[in-house]
């Protein structure tokens, strides 16, 4: 296996680095818009894992919105998959590119949704994902896959997911992703500091669109942002965090290969995060359309949303000042053996843990593990497909035994847990 990963931010930073640590593939090249990032991740795997590993490495620059450069620098490499670690709005381009080289492709974010009014995905809508799986018989035909969504949320919720309902019930009612954290950031004085611990920009589109819903007899469907908030318990000492209905690929994907008559995704957010949301949205500093400012050299045009991104500290460098874990889980109820039945699967990552082993801090760590594991399941044959599919079209069984296995046995070390819910009173 040859590896084009695309983007040298936080998560492909992350995902370079537990790469190092397997055996699976030739060659990665770690490419990036800007040169030096690449070259910064080689060099932090030659110091923490030696010359020898780093020299399967190699660091390039790229212009992710260019599909004929993504195709020329894969075909150059002879890379066998494309990474996609870059934000959404690059997955036309980046999915394209990887198609035109020969390569299959990965990505952890989907195809953006389009227009937002009241009801995106009305007649004239565009869902989350639609324009990659609208090329799906071509990608089947050509005999090459893509594997979207296959991060941690979307990818591994989605692996618990068919887990699931392949192994704990006989019928699924719901099927939710519920993510929570107790993190905390703080400055050199200590005091507590708003800094996003993933892409704001990212983050913006997710949160503020119109969150969506799936349900058995009545399809997709949208609610008004933050909606139908609940407290959920989440484990490994986190505790209750207030969730609400976030846009997201999960429910998108789920309903396509999985039986369930209902599919959410909820998001622990906290009452500072939602009013800052909120406040972007009525100052008009979420728009990604571009408007005219002043300068030092004159007017210059300028999306908000990328201003608000740039003001905010890089999510990439805040582990140091980060402390607290992160929890990404999928929730389910149903029915087993006749009886109800509810249960939380989930995986915690720990900054303090992250930070040590790999310099780089949980939430991005979490999100990167996923793609890595895919990757080694898709280079021993594992998991093998044609066509745009979801993490859930595949066997969730050897995922959680690779992850979950030490790694004095030749797993990654991550073990993810289980537990028993009290069903709800019907």
């Amino acid at each position: 296996m040859r590896i084009l990963l695309i983007g040298a931010g936080g998560v492909g930073d992350a995902i370079a680095k537990i790469a190092a640590r397997r055996d699976f593939f030739e060659l990665c090249v770690v490419a990036d818009f800007d040169p030096a990032r690449a070259e910064r991740t080689v060099a932090a795997i030659a110091e923490r894992t030696g010359a020898e590993s780093a020299r399967r490495f190699l660091a390039a620059q790229i212009d992710a919105s260019d599909a004929d450069a993504v195709t020329a620098l894969a075909r150059e490499h002879r890379a066998t998959h494309v990474m996609n670690a870059v934000e959404p709005s690059f997955v036309p381009t980046v999915f394209a590119g990887a198609f035109a080289a020969g390569a299959d492709y990965l990505d952890m974010a989907m195809s953006l949704s389009s227009p937002h009014p009241t009801d995106p995905y009305a007649q004239t809508g565009v869902m989350l994902g639609e324009q990659q799986f609208a090329a799906h018989d071509e990608w089947e035909s050509s005999g090459r896959l893509a594997l979207v969504g296959m991060g941690v949320e979307p990818g591994l919720s989605d692996v618990f997911a068919r887990y699931a309902c392949d192994e704990l019930f006989d019928t699924v009612d719901e099927l939710g992703t519920r993510d929570g954290a107790d993190l905390v950031v703080r400055d050199e004085s200590g005091n507590e500091m708003f800094a996003p611990s993933f892409s704001i920009w990212t983050t913006i589109e997710e949160c503020l669109n119109p969150p969506v819903i799936w349900e058995s007899g009545r399809g997709w469907f949208t609610t008004p942002p933050f909606s139908e908030p609940e407290v959920f318990d989440f484990p490994d000492g986190i505790g209750e965090v207030e969730c609400v209905n976030v846009e997201h690929e999960e429910v998108l994907l789920m309903p396509r290969w999985l039986d369930a008559q209902r599919v959410t995704f909820k998001y622990g957010l906290g009452a500072e995060f939602i009013g800052v949301l909120k406040t972007l949205h009525t100052l008009g500093l979420d728009s990604t359309a571009p408007i005219r400012v002043r300068s030092a050299d004159g007017p210059v045009s300028v999306s908000p949303r990328d201003v608000v991104a740039a003001a905010l500290p890089d999510p990439a460098t805040i582990g140091p000042i980060m402390t607290g874990k992160t929890c990404a889980g999928m929730y389910v109820t149903g029915t087993k053996d006749g009886a109800p039945r509810a249960v939380y699967l989930y995986h915690v990552s720990d900054n303090e843990w992250t930070m040590r082993e790999y310099g780089t801090q949980c939430v991005v760590w979490q999100t990167a593990l996923g793609p890595v594991v895919a990757l080694e399941l898709l280079a021993t044959g594992t998991w093998t497909g044609a066509g745009v599919l979801g993490p859930e079209a595949f066997p969730a069984g050897p995922f959680l035994d690779l992850m979950a296995r030490p790694e004095a046995d030749g797993g990654f070390g991550q073990p993810w847990g289980l537990r028993e819910e009290t069903p709800a009173a019907t």
